[in-house]
């Protein structure tokens, strides 16, 4: 049963890919942006398109001195739509958000004509590695839809396992996160977790384990179950977390990210193609393990061709 990879992984394994994959970065005039992709393409592990005002672009790779020749600048007032517009021409097979508002980001990601809808809950999926723990889990929804309906979770929860799938991990350990281990007619969120696993089990079959109510520690720590005396083979050894709202994830997941030792990248889920989707606030590393974690996916996609 293999379990989801470090960032090292991760990037040993951009770095075999033989063809450089495209990536259009919606929003290129900044500094992280700039610098995470001029590294990620010395690396080969991309070709990127940087979308924005060029003479912007332009003057803030002179003033890191970055070489301008190694970025496609493409010159748009509407960088969001413009990315997008590459995905569908097949010149890149993801995106990047960059210094552009989220609400921009999804308007072009949701335009029914023309984005990259796919019908499915789009939700953000954080890939987290804890390393004093030696721990590497995913966490959704992380970013986008604040009070998800029953029909969003469940779509959510698959794509979660889809992912750690992608990602090589066989057979993924899942918690559903609450408050308490225990049904509770005062949290409605933890009345429909028997659902939520047996839907999980039509789908998936033995492909997957998934449990909850759980709560965060005995979810993360197995010595939380020892003393609680639950036995359960995702206490301390969840591979994804699924929490019922916005609030509960994003919280917790930001805790985690400034307190704790760890390294972090997150993407979209329920798009066409994957979307590096983090903070505008977020370093070059973050930006660079981000794609590292997008590009695993696209490799291992259902339509990935040999790179």
């Amino acid at each position: 049963m293999s379990k989801l990879p470090t960032f090292e992984t991760l990037y040993e394994r951009a770095s075999q890919t033989a063809i450089p994959i495209g990536v259009a970065a919606a929003g290129g005039a900044d500094e992280t942006v700039l610098m995470a992709l001029h590294q990620a393409a010395e690396w080969g592990w991309v070709r990127p398109y940087v979308c924005g005002v060029e003479k912007e672009i332009r003057s803030l790779c002179d003033q890191l001195s970055l070489d301008a020749s190694q970025f496609e600048i493409v010159d748009s007032e509407s960088p969001a739509q413009t990315a997008v517009e590459l995905i569908h021409q097949g010149d890149v097979s993801l995106m990047m958000k960059g210094q552009i508002a989220t609400p921009d980001l999804m308007k072009a990601i949701l335009n029914r004509e023309s984005g990259l809808r796919t019908g499915r809950a789009i939700g953000q999926i954080v890939l987290m590695e804890i390393l004093r723990d030696q721990k590497v889990f995913l966490m959704t929804d992380t970013g986008i839809t604040i009070r998800p309906t029953f029909d969003q979770k469940k779509d959510l929860m698959m794509q979660l396992i889809e992912t750690a799938h992608k990602l090589g991990c066989s057979i993924p350990k899942i918690a559903l996160m609450a408050a308490t281990e225990k049904v509770n007619e005062a949290m409605p969120e933890t009345l429909e977790m028997s659902e939520l696993i047996r839907a999980a089990e039509q789908e998936f079959g033995d492909r997957c384990h998934t449990s909850g109510p759980l709560s965060f520690d005995l979810a993360y720590h197995a010595v939380a179950g020892s003393r609680k005396g639950i036995e359960d083979p995702v206490i301390g050894q969840a591979d994804g977390m699924l929490f019922p709202d916005l609030l509960s994830a994003n919280l917790t997941v930001k805790a985690i990210m400034y307190t704790a030792d760890c390294k972090f990248g997150g993407i979209l889920c329920g798009t066409s193609a994957p979307v590096v989707f983090m903070s505008r606030a977020d370093d070059v590393s973050t930006r660079l393990n981000s794609l590292a974690y997008a590009l695993e996916l696209v490799r291992n996609s259902p339509t990935a061709s040999a790179i």
